[in-house]
C-alpha cells in the first residue's frame, strides 16, 4: 500500500460501512491537505478506492459520502445529485400540480446528507448541518431557483450544529422574508420563518392531512398538537367534519393556526393547552370524539436510556384512546428517528390495552414520497402514523 500514488486530499477508512455518515472511530487517518469542507478519495482498509465524500474532521460526523466507487470524482458530482433530487419532485411526482410547498432535497434520502431544502411558493427554505455543505450551497441557488421557479432564500443552522461544524454566519446569507403564503390541495397557509419549526412548515404530512379528509364528514374532530392547524383545516374543510377542535401548547403555533383559519374561512375551536392537560380533562368530563390526530413532537431523543419519552408517547396514546368514540378513528404520529416503527406501534397498542380496548389497525403511513429514505440510511425513516379503529372490550 504506497500512499504516494493515493488521490489527494483523502482518507483512509480503518472499517468501510455501506452507509453515508462515517464516525470517528471509523477513520484511521487524513491526509494533511484534507482541509475542513474538502471533496476527499475515501480508501478502505486495504488500501482499495473506496468512494468520495465532504470531510471535517472537527465534526461530529467527519466523512459524509457523497460517491461509492473508483476513479476521480469533480465538484460537478454535487450538481448531478441536485438535478436527480429536482426531477424527482417535478417530473416524477408532479408535486406542482397539488402544492407549492414540498421537500426538494432530503438530505441522505437524496444522497446529499447535510442538506434539507423545501420550497415554499417563492421561497426556498434550507436547513445545513455540514461545512462542506454550507462552503458550496450558495453556488447551487442560482440553479436551483431557475429549476423551482423560486426567487427568495432563508437558511437555517442550528446553533449547536454551527459550532460543532464551525459554520461561520457569513457563510449563509438569506434574503429578508419573515413570512409566505401557499396552497396545499387548495387549502391556504401562511408559513413564518421567524416562529416556525424545522423549515417552517411540515411537508412531510401532507398526504396524510388529504387522507384524514375521507374520514371526517360530519365527525367530532380532536387535533392535539395541531401545530399550524394543517390537520384541523383538511378535517373541517376538505373533510367536511361537524366541529373541529385543535389543542397545542405552543402559543405562536395556535395564533398561526388561527391565521391559516381565516385564510380559509374555516371554524375551529383553538385551544392553547398542554396536549396531556387537555386530554385528561375530556377524559375527566367524559367527552369523545369521533376522530382524535395525535402529532406531538419528537418525544424520544438521542439518548441510549429515553424511558421518559417512551412513557409520555404511551401516556398520550392511552389518553387519546381513551377519549376516541368506540369505533372512532385514532391517528397516531411519531417523528422521532430513533424509535423504530415496530417499536411505536407496540407502544401505543401496550397502551390502549391497558383501557381494556383494542385497536383495529387499518394502516400505517409515513411521509410523502417528496422525503424519500436511502436503503442504506434506515434512520431517516423518521415519521411513523398508524392508523387505527378503538374497539371496546
Amino acid at each position: 500500500m504506497d500512499r504516494s500514488q493515493w488521490r489527494r486530499p483523502w482518507v483512509h477508512l480503518k472499517n468501510a460501512a455501506f452507509r453515508p455518515a462515517v464516525y470517528p472511530a471509523m477513520i484511521r487517518d487524513a491526509s494533511p491537505d484534507a482541509v475542513p469542507g474538502a471533496l476527499v478519495q475515501v480508501y478502505d482498509r486495504g488500501g482499495v478506492e473506496f468512494g468520495w465524500g465532504l470531510w471535517n474532521p472537527q465534526a461530529r460526523v467527519p466523512l459524509r459520502m457523497v460517491h461509492r466507487g473508483t476513479g476521480p470524482v469533480e465538484e460537478g458530482v454535487f450538481g448531478l445529485l441536485i438535478e436527480r433530487a429536482v426531477a424527482l419532485r417535478l417530473e416524477t411526482l408532479k408535486l406542482p400540480a397539488v402544492t407549492d410547498a414540498f421537500r426538494v432535497v432530503n438530505s441522505d434520502g437524496d444522497g446529499l446528507g447535510g442538506l434539507i431544502v423545501d420550497r415554499y411558493a417563492d421561497v426556498l427554505s434550507i436547513q445545513v448541518h455540514s461545512l462542506g455543505i454550507a462552503q458550496r450551497v450558495m453556488a447551487w441557488l442560482p440553479g436551483l431557483h431557475q429549476r423551482l421557479g423560486t426567487r427568495r432564500t432563508v437558511f437555517e443552522v442550528d446553533p449547536d450544529i454551527a459550532r460543532q461544524e464551525r459554520i461561520a454566519p457569513t457563510l449563509l446569507m438569506s434574503d429578508p422574508v419573515r413570512a409566505v403564503k401557499i396552497q396545499e390541495h387548495g387549502l391556504r397557509y401562511e408559513v413564518d420563518f421567524g416562529s416556525g419549526h424545522k423549515t417552517g412548515f411540515f411537508c412531510d404530512q401532507r398526504d396524510n392531512r388529504r387522507r384524514l379528509a375521507d374520514f371526517t364528514a360530519g365527525r367530532r374532530v380532536l387535533d392535539l398538537c395541531c401545530y399550524a392547524g394543517g390537520f384541523s383545516l383538511s378535517a373541517r374543510v376538505m373533510g367536511g367534519a361537524a366541529e373541529v377542535t385543535g389543542v397545542d401548547l405552543d402559543e405562536r403555533a395556535i395564533a398561526q393556526a388561527k391565521r391559516n383559519a381565516n385564510l380559509n374561512s374555516a371554524r375551529v375551536d383553538w385551544v392553547h393547552c398542554d396536549a396531556f392537560s387537555y386530554a385528561r380533562q375530556m377524559r375527566t368530563d367524559g367527552r369523545r370524539f369521533d376522530v382524535v390526530i395525535l402529532d406531538p413532537p419528537k418525544l424520544v431523543g438521542l439518548e441510549e436510556d429515553d424511558s421518559e419519552g417512551l412513557r409520555r408517547y404511551e401516556d398520550l396514546n392511552i389518553l387519546g384512546a381513551s377519549i376516541t368514540e368506540p369505533g372512532g378513528l385514532l391517528v397516531t404520529c411519531s417523528c422521532s428517528g430513533q424509535l423504530p416503527a415496530e417499536a411505536f406501534e407496540d407502544l401505543v397498542v401496550r397502551g390502549v390495552h391497558k383501557l381494556d380496548r383494542r385497536l383495529q389497525i387499518l394502516d400505517r403511513t409515513g411521509p410523502g414520497w417528496d422525503h424519500p429514505v436511502m436503503s442504506n440510511c434506515p434512520e431517516g425513516r423518521y415519521l411513523k402514523v398508524l392508523w387505527a379503529r378503538v374497539l371496546a372490550g
